[in-house]
């Protein structure tokens, strides 16, 4: 079975009452850590984009949850479980379309109506087990999904699926690792605009693993296709709806249109976390809407200016336009024939 690089940099770092932070606003030109001892210091990490990627974000969460525990055990004991329930309820808050998040905040606020003995081990416990099932579940779909690129000599990634965004080795990221050390595979990854994804992290991620990889633009992505150098796209997920279709980075929806017409199939890689049980289809999945300065240039950031700008994070690809859906669980061929519910007896 394929290993996670232990040499490969992580988003995040447990120290036992600290919460270590990757600000990868600063990737790739700077590497630092942050500190967090608080649930709402984490909620801001999470927000303001210093640790992204669905995974990931409910792995922080579940330590931030740990961390409020950790704090109001020791001020209250007799009133902590109202406080944590508080800070529960506001990291639910810091982003709207990561189901992992609020998978990963049930999870925890379990523990709230158990006889706890040591409440504060009971929670790190639990966030610890989170984090160790997620990079045990990327290293089984790096292999499964793998097992479908034979053969392919080329794919093609969208936004940050790698140990950046998860808990180690990464989703779609870690299908690609897997694969490179099996057979030689082109990878090429967009830039992702506009926070710039590709470019700043995926690149940067894969070269630390000593994989080669090929920068395009975004916009670059139809006429690669159509020279015949791409057999696959491959992308991660922030939410799958129960029949199939897809929340992911802002432009996965072009790049599953693009390759329908272009003969290519489309992979999502996504642990079942992600899988929101309750959605029937995607146009239930909120779409998260962020601040319009983060796009427009700031000449055009002022009072009375003619220019705004449109900010959607996500889109939703519909099931039709995906080849295949792969999970920790197994792997659904053509989700639009039978959605998810195959996997639900299994979970």
């Amino acid at each position: 079975m394929t290993q996670a690089n232990n040499k490969t940099i992580q988003a995040l770092q447990w120290t036992g009452n600290v919460l270590k932070v990757l600000d990868q606003r600063q990737l790739p030109e700077t590497l630092v850590y942050d500190d967090y001892r608080d649930a709402a210091g984490v909620m801001e990490a999470i927000a303001g984009m210093r640790v992204r990627g669905a995974p990931a974000i409910g792995i922080a969460a579940a330590y931030g949850v740990a961390l409020s525990v950790i704090l109001h055990y020791a001020e209250d004991p007799a009133h902590w479980r109202q406080k944590v329930a508080a800070d529960i309820d506001r990291l639910a808050t810091s982003r709207p379309t990561a189901v992992n998040l609020f998978w990963a905040l049930a999870e925890m606020k379990t523990l709230l109506t158990q006889p706890l003995t040591d409440p504060p081990a009971a929670f790190i416990a639990r966030a610890e087990k989170i984090h160790a099932d997620d990079i045990a579940a990327n290293i089984k779909m790096g292999e499964l999904g793998a097992d479908l690129l034979t053969g392919a000599k080329g794919v093609m990634t969208h936004c940050n699926t790698g140990t950046l965004a998860t808990g180690g080795y990464g989703t779609a990221l870690g299908v690609i690792r897997s694969a490179c050390q099996r057979q030689p595979v082109n990878v090429y990854a967009g830039e992702t605009r506009p926070w710039l994804q590709g470019a700043r992290l995926t690149v940067w991620e894969l070269a630390q693993d000593g994989i080669p990889v090929t920068l395009l633009a975004d916009s670059a992505a139809a006429w690669l296709m159509k020279s015949g150098a791409i057999d696959w796209v491959i992308v991660g997920a922030d939410r799958i709806a129960a029949n199939g279709d897809t929340a992911n980075k802002i432009g996965t929806y072009s790049l599953a249109v693009l390759a329908r017409q272009h003969g290519v199939k489309v992979m999502v890689v996504a642990p079942t976390s992600t899988i929101d049980w309750a959605i029937e289809n995607g146009s239930r999945i909120e779409i998260e809407q962020r601040n319009q300065n983060e796009l427009l240039p700031a000449c055009y950031i002022k009072k009375g200016s003619l220019v705004s700008a449109w900010n959607p994070v996500f889109d939703i690809t519909p099931a039709e336009l995906i080849s295949a859906i792969v999970t920790e669980r197994g792997v659904v061929l053509n989700p639009a024939e039978q959605g998810m519910r195959g996997l639900q007896n299994d979970i």
